[in-house]
């Protein structure tokens, strides 16, 4: 594995909080909106249930996808990165250091792939949570850091990489950083923390310079380059919103919201054929209905209670499994959405890739991937 030409910087192991100011949770109040009426474009449905399960029990939390031709890219819990070639997988490369078995314990020395990209010439550009941004070359497997996590940018460390889009060119990178205080693995106490510490940054391929280009929000998650490439959509996720960065042109540095209150929490976002966009969540705010996130929004206290008496994995069976697909048109109107109530088919979705008439479903935490033939719903 090639590190990144000039200083090299120590990698933080360090469980739960990164910052060293800062010692105990600090559990704040957030305003969210009333969720919207899931009704008319969000009417509930059953369309994630046609789905197919692929690959079940061979791959576990395909987080993100990425195609090149007919080859399809993921990486996957234990730190690998795959192609998928019609009914076979094969390993690639592993951006970490072994053993991996995809455990929290062992998370953040094997590292966890989260965003991927096929950028010029079929390069793969990965989000690692952990270990920081990544170049792969898919023909011989050869691996190359081009940023480091827990490096100091803008005064934070990069502590939670997640999503990235690359320009067509090749020449920008735009990821997300979605905590300088959290990591991936304690993601449910950024959530309920409701820090507004993440951040978009670019890296230049030429320059080789790491750039903040927004901060302060809260739980900075899915990337998308806008199609005049001045601009991206950032899922922020604790808000249930989708915020429009400016990143070059007349508004660099500005921002504004593309689409407010959700009817779920967003996570990745790509491109869909009709020039709209694709948003994938794993938990929604059902209206009528109990959102539990919502409850406790502004309750602080409550959130501190329960991080006492729970772990994270106990936590995580309390949080409804609903998983949401909507496609948005450019404009940010909702089209369509697609529905899984308690997610029996597709499960902890975190991503619609399309490709080829098919929406291919990543997950967090599922052990198969989904695909969706569009024709049939």
């Amino acid at each position: 594995m090639n590190e990144p030409e000039g200083l090299r910087f120590r990698r933080l192991n360090r469980p739960q909080i990164i910052t060293d100011e800062l010692q105990e949770p600090q559990y704040k109040g957030t305003s969210l909106n009333e969720p919207p009426l899931m009704s008319g474009c969000y009417e509930p449905n059953f369309k994630l249930r046609e789905a197919q399960r692929l690959f079940e029990d061979q791959l576990v939390g395909p987080e993100s996808i990425a195609n090149f031709g007919d080859l399809i890219y993921t990486g996957t819990a234990d730190g690998k990165i795959v192609k998928i070639e019609g009914k076979s997988i094969t390993v690639i490369a592993r951006l970490g250091k072994p053993p991996c078995d995809g455990s929290r314990e062992q998370e953040p020395s094997c590292g966890r792939p989260l965003g991927i990209r096929v950028g010029p010439n079929g390069t793969l550009f990965v989000a690692d949570a952990y270990l920081g941004l990544f170049k792969v070359n898919p023909v011989t497997g050869e691996v190359t850091n081009l940023v480091s996590a827990g490096q100091m940018v803008g005064g934070r460390r990069l502590s939670f990489v997640n999503d990235l889009d690359v320009t067509q060119d090749g020449r920008k990178v735009y990821f997300t950083d979605s905590s300088s205080r959290w990591q991936r693995r304690d993601y449910l106490h950024l959530i309920m923390e409701a820090t507004a510490d993440g951040r978009v940054l670019e890296y230049d391929t030429e320059t080789k310079e790491v750039t903040v280009l927004m901060e302060n929000l809260r739980f900075a998650n899915g990337i998308q380059l806008f199609p005049d490439e001045e601009s991206v959509l950032v899922a922020e996720t604790t808000m249930a919103r989708i915020r429009r960065v400016h990143v070059s042109g007349l508004n660099k540095g500005g921002m504004d919201t593309f689409v407010d209150n959700l009817p779920g929490f967003p996570d990745n976002i790509r491109r869909s054929s009709s020039g709209g966009y694709w948003v994938a969540m794993s938990a929604v705010r059902p209206n009528p209905g109990f959102s539990m996130l919502d409850f406790l929004a502004q309750k602080p206290w409550i959130k501190k209670l329960i991080f006492k008496l729970f772990s994270q994995d106990v936590l995580m069976k309390f949080v409804p499994r609903y998983s949401l697909v909507i496609e948005l048109q450019e404009s940010g109107a909702c089209m369509r959405s697609f529905h899984d109530p308690h997610g029996m088919v597709a499960a902890y979705v975190s991503e619609a890739h399309e490709h080829d008439g098919h929406l291919y479903l990543g997950s967090f935490r599922s052990p198969y991937l989904c695909k969706l033939d569009l024709s049939k719903v």
